[in-house]
């Protein structure tokens, strides 16, 4: 059989929910297609799956979206993401490119990222089923596709409604993540995956390892080398080892002089560092904040756009992570990205999650939770079965 997988702009982010279910089908024999923008087919392609490159928006289009989501007030920023971006120029620039390969390869089940909504509109439109594979809380996206409505419906009418009831496929833990989707299957990822050890980049040095990621967007903007020098300070003075991952899109040359027992990488697997990491600091992206749940391991988050601030209020409340946000800014709405003056405040609280027993003990309870759902490969084999 042939499974298609669409995935927007985003980058890691957005692919990496769809990869076990991608796996499973090569296990299962099962022809494995992703189309996705230009610059995930790198990523891709270290996977082993066949890779169709998308369209995407002109950097001139996407560039001004992408600066105002730290700064613009919530709900301004929700438009901005949802229906600005992936509802209009990813989904406009996409379409054509996924109407030609969907009707030359005629795919048995598409598996869409949340936020690709050309495939949704190309494969319902022509009676292929379609699932969706979550990158955030059901809830959230729930409210993500309404906020997107308007432009969802000049793409295809009555396409809201399809959205809506489509299968959702969702790795995150039903305690933290109730879902508004009629059909919710929640599934695992494999527990036993062969994970490449770190090499020794503190060589003579047994300290906590903190592992310290913004994503792979940051890099982007024009806030992150700000950003990653706020997390150089806050590491810097603790007795701990830590692995900084700035993304490609970044020049860690700019980071200036990095303290002796900070690691920069570009980019490393995430199963690589999660396996032996004590503590994570993050932005909140969903990948990073339900990956270290599924590890169980507690998280230190610093959210800056889009889903972070839910993501984080929802796995602190659980006692499996401190929140640290950017000071408020002068009350008219917008939000701040942190800066030098919160710089103690998460060294703080990384000290908390590494001294404070109960947050990894609630992050392994979440991780149980996580582990006891179906395989992906039953929940595929399932998909397909219909």
């Amino acid at each position: 059989m042939r499974v298609l997988a669409a995935c927007s702009l985003g980058g890691a982010g957005h692919l990496q929910p769809l990869l076990p279910l991608l796996a499973a089908a090569a296990r299962r024999g099962d022809d494995v297609l992703v189309v996705a923008p230009p610059a995930l087919r790198e990523m891709v392609t270290a996977t082993g799956h066949a890779f169709e490159p998308g369209g995407e928006p002109a950097e001139a289009d996407i560039a001004p979206i992408r600066e105002r989501l730290p700064v613009a007030p919530p709900d301004e920023a929700s438009v901005l993401g949802n229906r600005d971006l992936f509802a209009t120029l990813a989904a406009v620039a996409m379409g054509p490119r996924m109407e030609e390969i969907v009707a030359a390869w005629r795919p048995d089940l598409v598996l869409r990222d949340p936020c690709e909504y050309a495939s949704a509109a190309v494969c319902t439109a022509s009676g292929l089923p379609v699932a969706t594979v979550a990158i955030s809380t059901a809830e959230g996206e729930a409210r993500s596709i309404e906020v997107a409505a308007p432009a969802l419906e000049d793409l295809r009418e009555g396409l809201v409604d399809e959205i809506h009831a489509m299968p959702y496929l969702t790795r995150f833990p039903a305690s933290l993540d109730p879902s508004p989707f009629a059909t919710t299957m929640r599934f695992r990822e494999p527990a036993s995956v062969e994970v490449t050890p770190l090499p020794n980049w503190w060589a003579g040095v047994d300290a906590p390892l903190v592992y310290v990621t913004f994503g792979t967007v940051l890099g982007h903007m024009t806030i992150a080398a700000d950003v990653f020098e706020v997390a150089l300070r806050a590491v810097g003075d603790l007795d701990v080892r830590a692995l900084l991952t700035v993304g490609r899109a970044f020049d860690a040359s700019a980071l200036g002089v990095v303290p002796s027992s900070v690691h920069v990488e570009e980019w490393v697997d995430q199963r690589q560092v999660l396996a032996v990491a004590d503590a994570v600091v993050c932005h909140g992206g969903s990948g990073t904040v339900f990956g270290a749940m599924a590890a169980g391991v507690p998280v230190v988050v610093v959210p800056v756009f889009a889903d972070q601030f839910e993501n984080a209020a929802r796995v602190a409340a659980r006692g499996a992570a401190v929140v640290v946000e950017g000071q408020p800014a002068s009350g008219d709405g917008r939000r701040t990205v942190i800066s030098r003056d919160d710089t103690h405040r998460i060294s703080a609280a990384i000290e908390r999650v590494l001294d404070d027993g109960s947050y990894r003990r609630r992050a392994g309870e979440l991780a149980a939770e996580m582990a006891s759902y179906p395989s992906a490969d039953h929940v595929l084999a399932g998909l397909l079965g219909r």
